[in-house]
């Protein structure tokens, strides 16, 4: 019996912050070099942070778990 279990990449919320992540990412790479060091790469690490916990929270193994998470 083949089962259809749901992917990571089928979730809107995923593909959406994964395609955000790339987007901020080609904007503060245009930035100057101070601002790409001061803000820049915070702004990027917090919003890379959002489909990283996505999946993170996707990944639990027990329902509870994932709600929880």
């Amino acid at each position: 019996m083949e089962q259809n279990y749901l992917q990571l990449n089928q979730i809107t919320a995923y593909k959406k912050s994964f395609h955000l992540s790339n987007l901020i990412w080609e904007i503060t790479s245009n930035w100057d070099s101070f601002a790409k060091y001061t803000i820049g790469q915070q702004f990027v690490r917090a919003i890379d942070s959002i489909s990283a916990n996505l999946a993170e929270g996707f990944g639990r193994y027990h329902k509870k778990d994932k709600i929880k998470f």
